[in-house]
């Protein structure tokens, strides 16, 4: 069972995620009206990027005002309890900025090198994606598992690419998955990829380079839905991000010599 403190933090990020996904959903129901920002190649902000992670910040201030906080849009905030937000106000940004209904709001947070709390909000659909360290992981209500398939050829995996990467490993990366006789599914959110992988909807997901604040969150929504992810540093991750490599448990082993063959 997760300490008090812990349940605090747990009942609170999924309060806040719901909350601030409204105030996003209200946002992308006039996306043609956005006003948008290009920080380098493939690589946007909205007005409603900036403003949601200045609702997640002073919400998580309020609540819990010893607490650290890392985002993708504002500094990083240094705590004193030990417990440490990462959080991605709209990931899935293009998609965001030109009405495609593949995005979410991301919340995690780390403790002692570890994640132990895992938001993933769909507000389009309403679903709330949502792991504590411990107790198991959930869309809404319901109790979620990875895919109990055994073959790359039963399903989807789930592949990204981002703009600080070369374009050369995604393109080994689809050649490989059509050779091994999966479909390879792209939907422009890998924070919601990694959500789709804990209930099951997809195999697995790779990504070279994915920052914390995208994969953190579904890094624990997969392990406490019975899959395995590839260990990362949590405390190196938070500065400098890292490599994505999740699956069921059933195809974890296939979908990690993809990811060697397509990266090396």
């Amino acid at each position: 069972m997760p300490s008090q403190d812990l349940e605090t933090r747990y009942i609170a990020a999924r309060a806040i995620a719901q909350e601030v996904g409204e105030m996003a959903l209200d946002y992308f129901r006039s996306w043609a009206d956005l006003t948008v920002e290009i920080k380098g190649h493939q690589d946007f902000v909205s007005e409603a990027d900036r403003n949601v992670e200045l609702a997640v910040r002073a919400k998580l201030a309020r609540a819990f005002p010893d607490d650290g906080i890392v985002g993708e849009e504002g500094a990083a905030v240094l705590g004193t309890s030990g417990y440490t937000w990462v959080i991605d106000p709209v990931d899935g940004t293009t998609n965001f900025i030109n009405g495609i209904a593949q995005w979410c709001v991301i919340l995690a947070c780390v403790f002692q090198g570890q994640v132990v709390i895992g938001v993933v909000h769909d507000p389009v659909h309403n679903e709330l994606h949502h792991a504590v360290l411990g107790g198991g992981a959930f869309c809404n209500d319901r109790a979620i598992r990875c895919s109990p398939k055994t073959s790359l050829q039963e399903g989807s995996l789930g592949v990204g690419f981002s703009g600080r990467t070369h374009g050369d490993g995604i393109q080994r990366l689809a050649a490989l998955c059509g050779a091994a006789g999966t479909m390879f599914w792209r939907n422009g959110s890998g924070g919601l990829s990694l959500a789709y992988v804990a209930s099951g909807r997809i195999l697995g997901y790779v990504e070279e380079h994915m920052n914390a604040w995208d994969f953190m969150a579904g890094h624990l929504l997969v392990s406490e839905a019975a899959g395995i992810i590839e260990p990362v540093d949590i405390e190196h991750a938070l500065v400098h991000g890292g490599r994505v490599v999740v699956a069921s448990a059933g195809v974890y082993d296939a979908t990690k010599a993809l990811a060697e063959a397509a990266f090396s």
